[in-house]
């Protein structure tokens, strides 16, 4: 086998690698519906936490994950289950926060 062959080879495998992880991607968006939500006055890890914690405990919750400095919250629902505006807002006001933004999927 000569050095092009290979290289064609390799960049075919790279290929079909990539389409994979996009094909995948997308069914694991399907499943999971994802929605983004801002809260005003995280300053900390602990913050944070706070607000995940409450997030986590609505049924159908699946991940939560917080970026401090925008105060940005993306929460990840189960398959087949759907996240209320007033649910987010009550959590993240148990956690003593406040919620300014909701974004469901697709709006």
């Amino acid at each position: 086998m000569n050095c092009v062959t290979l290289a064609t080879k390799a960049h075919a495998l790279f290929t079909i690698l990539i389409v994979s992880v996009a094909i995948m991607g997308t069914a694991f968006a399907e499943e999971r519906t994802l929605y983004t939500l801002q809260a005003d006055g995280l300053a900390c890890p602990f913050c944070a936490y706070g607000v995940e914690k409450q997030l986590s405990r609505i049924d159908g919750v699946d991940t939560v994950s917080t970026d401090i400095e925008s105060g940005t919250v993306l929460i990840s629902m189960k398959p087949g289950t759907k996240l209320t505006q007033e649910q987010a807002a009550e959590a993240v006001d148990k956690a003593g926060f406040t919620m300014r933004g909701f974004q469901e999927p697709g709006r």
